[in-house]
């Protein structure tokens, strides 16, 4: 017998290539009722194919990976057949306990979107991080008319929001932190409009400022005479009915933006008092004339120091050759030397010249 035509063996046919891609196939059915069992089964698979059928090695590679994507498959695949069972196990319970129509219909499947905080009056950069640490989406824009570019969030206050509950999105708009909000969204920005308070008391030009809308920390304070010192915010309030508004800045009706200083020049006066007016000009006159250098003891008239209503001394302000003149305040300008008075606090004061070689009050 010729040996080379003798057939070939046949292979048993658990060593066939059907057999071992139906060994592939039970991966991904096993798979899909149970991934430990169609694990077990896919490590089975890989050692036939690596052992059994006569492949070469880039099949058996390729076959390798393909249990592994049956598996997944498989898996995937009992995945969502359970929770349909589940759905239908669940529909079939509900109908069999008789649940009622109405019952169904009080229990909505979707729940409404929470809404978004209010962030209105906060700074720009702490709403943002609050939003977002609620899941939302958030944007920003010049809340005044012209829509400038907002660069440092956290000098920037919220005026308006709008949020979508839905989409998790937030959009603010914001001013400048010193500025008032509009009225509305990209409308201009209501600065307030400075009063005419000359005239008034400091307590009535408070009250005036405070209706207007100007905020009183951006009000400052100063004195019209040459030898009173300025009082402070308290110290007018206090006395508030003696101060009068000799002069202001700015004028009636600007507006008072952000950059606008409101000045107030005041003088004071009680009953007692010879002159009971405002000076013509601001720093060009005494409130005592004879504190004033240039004053002209002869005849008891100013002639460089501004005493333009020709007012004669008052009983706490003048005197010549000496005497007493009354309230007298430490520094200032004195006329004549050796006239002696007494500060607000009785302390005795003598006009003798200073450092600067012109007559002032000192202590006696």
């Amino acid at each position: 017998m010729n040996p080379c035509s003798t057939p070939a063996p046949s292979r048993p046919w658990w060593k066939t290539t059907p057999a071992v891609l139906g060994v592939l196939a039970l991966v991904a059915l096993l798979g899909a009722f149970s991934f430990a069992l169609g694990f077990l089964v896919m490590i089975a698979a890989v050692v036939a194919v690596w052992v059994l059928p006569p492949w070469r090695w880039f099949a058996r590679l390729g076959a390798t990976f393909g249990a592994l994507v049956l598996l997944t498959v498989g898996a995937s695949l009992g995945g969502q057949l359970d929770d349909n069972g589940t759905g239908e196990a669940d529909a079939k319970s509900a109908d069999a306990g008789g649940a009622s129509a109405e019952a169904a219909t009080a229990s909505p499947t979707v729940s409404d979107p929470a809404k978004a905080a209010d962030y209105v009056g906060q700074s720009l950069d702490e709403a943002e991080k609050q939003a977002r640490s609620a899941g939302y989406s958030a944007g920003h824009h010049d809340a005044a008319y012209g829509g400038r570019t907002i660069i440092m969030r956290s000098g920037w206050t919220v005026c308006f929001q709008k949020a979508d509950a839905a989409a998790k999105t937030i959009e603010f708009a914001a001013v400048k932190s010193a500025e008032p909000c509009p009225e509305k969204d990209g409308g201009p920005l209501p600065w307030p409009k400075m009063p005419d308070v000359v005239g008034a008391t400091y307590n009535t030009a408070v009250e005036d400022l405070k209706h207007a809308g100007v905020d009183l920390d951006r009000v400052t304070l100063d004195d019209v005479y040459l030898d009173i010192d300025t009082p402070t915010a308290e110290e007018a309030a206090e006395d508030g009915d003696e101060w009068r508004v000799c002069f202001q800045s700015p004028d009636e009706g600007t507006k008072v933006t952000s950059t606008i200083t409101v000045r107030l020049d005041l003088g004071r006066w009680t009953d007692a008092d010879l002159v009971q007016r405002c000076p013509s000009a601001k720093d060009t006159t005494y409130k005592i004339p004879a504190n004033d250098p240039d004053y002209d003891s002869a005849d008891g008239t100013t002639v460089g120091g501004g005493w333009s209503d020709g007012g004669s001394p008052s009983s706490s302000g003048g005197s010549t050759g000496g005497g007493s003149v009354g309230t007298v305040h430490p520094g200032s300008f004195c006329s004549p030397r050796g006239a002696t008075g007494l500060t607000e606090a009785g302390t005795t004061m003598v006009c003798g010249p200073s450092s600067d070689g012109r007559n002032r009050w000192r202590r006696a």
